[in-house]
């Protein structure tokens, strides 16, 4: 538990460090960011007190792309699809991206 609190903490209160985190699974992926829930189809969907708390977002499923919005439930991403799905993906699938 106290490592998901600091990996949550991490992601939303250092920018400088990491501000995005990937959970990938062969060619499908997720990316979770530390800032505002952008996703108009994802905002929509939810009361206005609710809006505040989501992060942006997006996945890679099965070659489609999504845009989506997370907030931290216990020890994982609670994402919302902007097609009305939604996952929970624990926190230690994320790491920081992989870059070349």
């Amino acid at each position: 538990m106290k490592f998901a609190l600091l990996c949550a903490a991490a992601l939303l209160a250092a920018p400088a460090m990491a501000d995005e985190l990937v959970a990938s699974n062969g060619n499908d992926q997720i990316r979770i960011s530390n800032g505002p829930c952008t996703s108009e189809d994802v905002l929509n969907r939810l009361k206005p007190q609710f809006r505040a708390a989501l992060r942006e977002a997006s996945a890679t499923l099965q070659g489609r792309t999504f845009k989506a919005c997370w907030m931290l439930e216990g020890s994982a991403a609670h994402l919302l699809y902007e097609d009305g799905d939604q996952g929970l993906i624990p926190l230690t699938e994320f790491k920081p991206p992989i870059t070349a």
